[in-house]
């Protein structure tokens, strides 16, 4: 069996919505101290729809092909369901990641809450503070 999926390698040679959003609504970085993967997420919204997303990764092909999937999964949804988003369904998505990669994917759903988390902070909307509760990133 390969390491990894074909669409894990799909999305790390043909990744998707790389790049910067200029003025963003919700910008979101992390980073994990012990394999080195930074992952920052860029957000676009609109009447509380994600109009576009971009990524800047610097790290290995899971979590290349874990930003590439996360952004395509919240692309064009609603706030509230991208909040829904776990690293369980990006791995799924992907067709699964070694368990010695699952924490690629777990920044990645951590990226985009705290992206969110920006967004709610910056517009001054009222929010469910409970929701990221378990975003170990966001120090709450």
């Amino acid at each position: 069996m390969a390491l990894y999926s074909e669409t894990v390698m799909e999305h790390f040679r043909n990744h998707r919505n790389v790049g910067v959003i200029e003025n963003a609504d919700g910008v979101g970085e992390v980073g994990n101290a012990k394999c080195g993967d930074i992952m920052k997420i860029y957000l676009k919204i609109d009447n509380d729809i994600i109009t576009d997303v971009k990524f800047e990764t610097f790290g290995c092909g899971s979590a290349i092909a874990s930003s590439s999937m996360a952004t395509e999964m919240i692309k064009g949804k609603p706030v509230g369901e991208a909040l829904e988003l776990t690293n369980k369904a990006v791995a799924e998505a992907l067709g699964g990641l070694p368990a010695h990669k699952m924490h690629c994917s777990v920044l990645a759903e951590e990226a985009i809450k705290k992206a969110l988390l920006d967004y709610y902070e910056k517009s001054g909307k009222d929010y469910d503070r409970s929701l990221f509760i378990d975003c170990g990133c966001c120090g709450e």
